[in-house]
């Protein structure tokens, strides 16, 4: 799950829809670090795919990451920083600690929601 949560970072600065595509679960809910909306998965592709939100720079700190695994599900929590840009044109800067839900399926890892909290910047 530590490589599929590493796919998710990659392809959101590709803008990568068909990675995105594989990797969300149908049910996929993500609650955004910026705004704290809530979004689905079919709006999520959209907003990533058309880069109506454009990331432009996620390091992730995967040495400080805590897994947790229950059975078929796997719990990431860890950390970020990164920068993206809104459909109005402004450029954000955020760090933040994030929750991510994976559940395994006979192939891969899929994630099922993912939340965002912002934090100080270290």
């Amino acid at each position: 799950m530590i490589a599929a949560d590493r796919r998710f970072f990659e392809a959101l600065l590709a803008a990568d829809r068909a990675a995105l595509d594989a990797l969300l679960a149908p049910e996929f809910l993500i609650v955004d670090v910026a705004a704290g909306d809530v979004t689905g998965r079919a709006e999520f592709l959209q907003f990533v795919s058309d880069r109506i939100v454009r990331f432009t720079r996620i390091d992730q700190f995967s040495d400080e990451a805590v897994v947790r695994r229950f059975g078929a599900t796997a719990i990431i929590v860890g950390r970020t920083a990164m920068e993206f840009g809104l459909p109005d044109g402004p450029q954000v800067t955020a760090a933040s600690r994030y929750t991510h839900v994976f559940v395994s399926s006979e192939e891969d890892w899929h994630l099922v929601s993912a939340q965002g909290t912002a934090i100080a910047a270290s």
